[in-house]
């Protein structure tokens, strides 16, 4: 995984960088495929702000966070990805796996065959 961090009105110091690469491993725990992520953090008078575009196979998915504190707004980020890679993982599961097994079954439906399952017998 690639990790570029950028600021604007901000200094990248290395406590934040280790805390947001500490925070973003959580991502590549959850799904492996991840090639890269952009994060941009900036400072608007009191407000704190973290976004990232995170690039995996197929898609991009893109997040941002709102806080009064920097560290608040990378967790905030944090968790944000973390469903959303979550959900993508769970939709190319049960996008590749489920539409052969149901097709399967309404062919032999139609037939009028039994259709066979775990544990029953094919006649």
């Amino acid at each position: 995984m690639n990790l570029n961090l950028t600021g604007h009105r901000l200094e990248i110091t290395p406590a934040i960088r280790d805390y947001c690469i500490a925070k973003l491993s959580r991502v590549t725990r959850h799904f492996d495929h991840v090639i890269d992520v952009n994060v941009v953090m900036s400072v608007d008078k009191l407000q704190q702000k973290a976004e990232a575009n995170l690039h995996i196979r197929g898609k991009d998915l893109h997040a941002e966070a709102i806080e009064p504190d920097m560290y608040a707004a990378i967790d905030a980020l944090a968790d944000k990805l973390d469903r959303m890679v979550v959900k993508h993982k769970e939709k190319l599961k049960v996008g590749r796996h489920d539409g052969a097994e149901i097709k399967r079954d309404s062919a032999a439906a139609e037939a009028g065959a039994p259709i066979p399952g775990p544990g029953r017998p094919a006649n």
